[in-house]
């Protein structure tokens, strides 16, 4: 048999699976500093949830997995982890509002691989459902960045808003019938390259001067506020233009700010307002590590009533885990490594009552010699290591090891269990 995993998927080894666990515990830590709950919800869910006119939409849905169960009932892996939570809002309409909730789990795309680019990655979501202030959606920007912040990774965030483009496609003349195609056309611009998105608009028959027009007005240059006033040289009245900027005052008021780029379009079709992608400085990772924005009309339709405003962004642990790999891994959360030295009934003891202690400690089962037991303990990095020999038990005494400096002492269980959790 020639073992080979699925394309576009990846085993965890242990050093790897401790720097992702850091990470989302890390996450989980700011997520609740931020009033945020947990879900969870199934890997599967039915297809026509997930293929519903107000979910991802058509470009989306060339990437589901889809399956059939025993009973021919229509399934389909879960592409992100917002449909599932509007799903499951929408069968607890009468929960209090606003619904702040994060969930971290793993979803599934059958798309293009490549790097940084998996069939099977781990998202971290955070969404508040409920309310339509600009304040919440600055919020989240706050808590991406106290995350990174956390992370110690720094990070800029682009933002723009669905209205906004919309406004502006309008201004070119583009029929409202095209605009959604030309908005995937113009997310692909940051990934793809102008020529790319040039080509696509052509074949939507979209004439070259039109395609010139949009291509200036997303090129616009210049900080926020040069920005936002060339636009509105152009475009006088725009409920996305006065939200980006509600936006950017909240966020200013919070000691924070974001980068507004009128061409970041998030390729989506239920975005309907800010929209948001998070990208690291001077990374070797490119592509964003957290994205996201505000989808009011969704939930309220998969009810068929009500409004729902909902806005939310998810992490890309497995894009975070890229960008850092490149410290040192850790192999093991072992803290401590007994070796028994033909003491191993006694060491059993002492690893057991180091256990008792809440310190996560190993033994060795190999019964190899103290140098080959160091040299296994330092290719874990694990901190510390203990010898019990009969000497030491005859004293009552451990011989403690700090693999770091190499100091040795000789001390009593009860110290080395002070001395580790201090």
């Amino acid at each position: 048999m020639d073992l080979q995993l699925p394309k576009g998927t990846r085993d965890i080894a242990p050093e790897e699976k401790i720097a992702k666990d850091k990470i989302v515990n890390t996450l989980k830590e700011v997520f609740e500093l931020y009033g945020y709950a947990p879900l969870e919800t199934p890997l599967l869910e039915k297809y026509d949830v997930l293929s519903s006119k107000y979910a991802g939409g058509n470009e989306i849905l060339k990437e589901t997995f889809r399956l059939k169960d025993q009973g021919d009932r229509e399934l389909g892996l879960r592409y992100d982890l917002t449909v599932p939570m509007c799903r499951f809002v929408g069968m607890n309409p009468a929960m209090k509002m606003p619904f702040k909730r994060y969930q971290i789990g793993e979803v599934f795309r059958d798309g293009p691989v490549g790097s940084s680019r998996y069939r099977q990655f781990t998202q971290c979501d955070v969404d508040v459902v409920g309310s339509s202030s600009m304040s919440a959606d600055a919020e989240i920007m706050a808590l991406i960045y106290s995350a990174f912040k956390k992370l110690n990774l720094d990070v800029v965030i682009k933002v723009n808003n669905r209205k906004l483009l919309n406004d502006v496609l309008d201004y070119c003349g583009i029929e409202k019938n095209k605009q959604e195609a030309v908005i995937l056309s113009i997310d692909k611009l940051e990934k793809m390259g102008i020529d790319v998105v040039k080509g696509e608009l052509k074949k939507q028959d979209i004439d070259d001067k039109t395609i010139g027009k949009i291509i200036d007005i997303l090129n616009i240059k210049g900080n926020n506020e040069e920005k936002i006033a060339q636009i509105k040289n152009m475009i006088k009245e725009s409920e996305g233009l006065e939200e980006i900027q509600q936006l950017l005052k909240f966020l200013k008021n919070i000691n924070f700010e974001a980068d507004f780029d009128v061409s970041l379009a998030r390729g989506l079709s239920y975005y309907t307002g800010t929209v948001a992608e998070t990208f690291i400085k001077n990374s070797n990772v490119k592509s964003s590590v957290c994205a996201g924005g505000r989808y009011d009309n969704m939930i309220g339709a998969f009810l068929g009533k009500g409004n729902f405003p909902a806005v939310g962004v998810s992490f890309g642990v497995d894009r975070i885990y890229d960008a850092i790999k490149q410290k040192n891994k850790q192999k093991t959360n072992t803290k401590i490594y007994v070796i028994p030295i033909k003491t191993l009934d006694e060491s059993m003891k002492i690893a057991q009552k180091l256990r008792d202690a809440g310190i996560n400690t190993d033994i060795d089962s190999m019964d190899r010699g103290p140098s080959k037991n160091l040299e296994f303990a330092n290719s874990l990095g694990i901190p510390y290591v203990v010898f019990v020999g009969k000497k030491e038990l005859e004293d009552n005494k451990l011989k403690l090891r700090d693999m770091k400096s190499g100091k040795e002492e000789l001390m009593s269980i009860d110290d080395v269990i002070k001395k580790l959790k201090s």
